[in-house]
């Protein structure tokens, strides 16, 4: 019986319960039955965590900043120790539609396929923000569709935003790479999702809002609404899962690619004088190359 699944909700918390509390409502509204929200909220504030407790939540507490991949990581551990069938990992900057959670299983087990991305909106809901994943393996570049035309599709990489996995994958292929941190470790895991012979699966037959990163922006700053530190993650990473990945992609068009990105993201924060971010760009370029693959 499909909703007899039981499904694990991975939403990973830091410093923003306001959201992580709309996220979660929208969870609840959800109309399936069997599934536990598992929330990991890394540099805990005990006090604003009660708030967020609630039947059917299992709280992971972390007393610093682990990151997304591990963080999810400790979420995976527990839907594995638990025996859970599928995990959904969910941003908590997101507000679910009700038959998200069903939808996916459903399709899952329709296509026999082990994981499957639902359509995601941008934060007022008019805009396609992923319609699945593409990749070009001549430059060893990422990027997602502005268009959703079929029910049904296989797709090359998956967002970490919103995606339901099967939780025997994990035990068979590992878990999320924890070097990342975040950003990339999505695209990390899809290639070795792909590297095992399984698909990737694409479903607009449901879909969710997300509200964009909202942690990884600055208040006010003459650096600009993004935190340097995601520009330092977005080089580092990219460069990490292409050197892990190398294989399978153009060796020439990716060093082409990597230069060019290096070249315009330096020229355009030396004309706006964002000095805190080109040294971010370097550093990003410097700790990629340190890390043993």
């Amino acid at each position: 019986m499909i909703n007899n699944s039981k499904v694990a909700v991975i939403i990973v918390n830091w410093k923003k319960y306001t959201i992580t509390s709309k996220c979660i409502e929208s969870v609840f509204k959800c109309n399936y039955s069997n599934y536990e929200i598992i929330l990991v909220d890394n540099e805990s504030d005990d006090s604003k965590l009660s708030t967020l407790k609630r039947k059917n939540i299992t709280t992971i507490s972390n007393s610093k900043n682990e990151g997304f991949s591990k963080a999810n990581n400790q979420g995976i551990d527990y839907a594995i120790k638990n025996n859970f069938d599928y995990i959904l990992m969910l941003n908590n900057d997101t507000i679910v539609k009700s038959n998200l959670i069903d939808v996916l299983v459903r399709t899952a087990q329709a296509k026999k396929i082990s994981t499957i991305q639902p359509l995601i909106l941008n934060h007022n809901g008019q805009k396609i923000w992923n319609g699945g994943g593409k990749i070009n393996y001549f430059f060893g570049t990422f990027f997602s569709s502005n268009k959703a035309s079929k029910s049904y599709k296989t797709i090359d990489w998956f967002t970490g935003c919103c995606c339901l996995f099967e939780t025997k994958l994990f035990v068979e292929i590992g878990k999320l790479d924890e070097r990342f941190f975040a950003y990339y470790e999505d695209i990390d895991l899809s290639l070795r999702i792909k590297k095992n012979g399984y698909k990737i699966g694409f479903t607009s037959q449901t879909e969710l809002i997300h509200l964009e990163s909202a942690s990884s922006k600055l208040e006010t700053s003459n650096e600009g609404s993004l935190n340097p530190y995601v520009h330092y993650l977005n080089i580092k990473n990219h460069i990490l899962v292409l050197r892990k990945h190398i294989k399978m992609f153009n060796l020439i068009g990716t060093i082409i690619f990597q230069i060019f990105k290096l070249l315009s993201y330096s020229s355009y924060f030396i004309l706006r004088f964002r000095f805190t971010k080109l040294k971010m760009v370097f550093n990003g370029i410097r700790d990629s190359l340190k890390v043993q693959i």
